[in-house]
């Protein structure tokens, strides 16, 4: 699930002209839907003890690694029948829903995952909120925070994730910024990506929680080394102001690469502009178009950078667009 995107407003300390644009704020995505994600699949233990006392692979999680999907599920739905496990209960939910190895089917899916929500299943419990979430109803989205309390408690740091949106928004239930940075914070402490980078926004406004600029820095650290590419972006842009932290254009530069290469088409402007102006970088406008090229096919548009890939010569023009036809992103997470 992506994270909130409260805006970043970054004013540029001097510099070209080009570069100056790096000031608009560095996101460009709405406020995420709690619930929305696709829960990750939930398995059994990797590996079990025996009677030695050493482990051995877990059969039906083996079987799932390996996509042999039909075994996976006969020997998950023989433990929960057998043994009330609900991880199995899960799995065998997982597969149905899916139609893996198994003809798709929704609601034999729904049952396993209530049976195993009864005994306190975290995943079990994030699903059935997500689907709850998803609903029309206002009485369901109501369940639906049930779900999710229950699951974070539980130990589930995606439902913690959701219950931080929830509060935050205000839709669900009242708007409740202190409550809100409480579970992203629950959930930052286990370093969930997304809401160490909604903690840091609230940190950076004073949004719930006291202003303080240094633990919002430090948050955006943390949430862009575990693959949050957005708190990558607007990290890269304090590191390149100086803002909060020591100044260093080399360094943003790095930032702003790492999250353009994850597919972050605001870094891929940004970076295009650092490529465009020699800054941190050396100069390279044929790679500065092909980063812009990359970001407009994502329905981004720089005027600036609009004007830089039309001055370009035929033949500078074609290796851009030839770099971003062999180009492929790498998503971190």
């Amino acid at each position: 699930m992506a994270a909130p995107r409260p805006h970043l407003a970054v004013a540029m300390a001097g510099g070209l002209a080009l570069l100056a644009a790096l000031a608009p704020q560095a996101h460009a995505q709405a406020p995420a839907k709690p619930g929305a994600a696709k829960p990750a699949t939930a398995k059994p233990a990797t590996a079990k003890p025996n009677a030695a006392g050493t482990t051995v692979p877990d059969p039906a999680y083996a079987a799932y690694q390996t996509g042999h999907y039909k075994t996976a599920f006969d020997l998950a739905v023989e433990r929960a029948n057998s043994k009330g496990d609900p991880v199995s209960m899960v799995l065998a939910a997982e597969l149905l829903s899916q139609g893996y190895g198994v003809r798709q089917d929704a609601e034999a899916a729904r049952k396993w995952y209530e049976a195993a929500a009864a005994k306190g299943n975290a995943d079990a419990l994030f699903t059935l909120g997500s689907v709850l979430m998803d609903a029309p109803e206002i009485t369901a989205k109501d369940q639906a925070v049930g779900y999710f309390r229950r699951s974070a408690e539980a130990g589930n740091v995606r439902a913690a994730y959701n219950l931080g949106l929830i509060y935050l928004q205000g839709q669900v239930a009242p708007k409740e910024p202190a409550i809100a940075a409480e579970w992203f914070k629950r959930a930052a402490d286990r370093d969930q990506p997304d809401a160490l980078y909604a903690l840091a926004t609230l940190y950076r406004d004073g949004n719930g929680v006291p202003k303080d600029p240094i633990e919002s820095a430090r948050l955006l650290q943390r949430a862009s080394a575990v693959g949050n590419t957005v708190a990558t972006t607007e990290l890269a842009i304090l590191v390149f102001n100086g803002s909060g932290l020591p100044k260093n254009e080399e360094r943003a530069a790095e930032l702003f690469r790492e999250a353009a290469l994850a597919g972050n088409a605001i870094a891929q402007n940004r970076y295009a502009r650092i490529l465009s102006a020699g800054r941190g970088a050396p100069k390279d406008l044929v790679a500065a178009a092909a980063w812009h090229l990359a970001a407009k096919a994502q329905n981004l548009d720089d005027p600036m950078l609009d004007k830089l890939v039309a001055d370009l010569t035929p033949e500078q023009r074609a290796q851009a667009e030839a770099r971003v036809k062999s180009w492929t992103p790498v998503y971190p997470y």
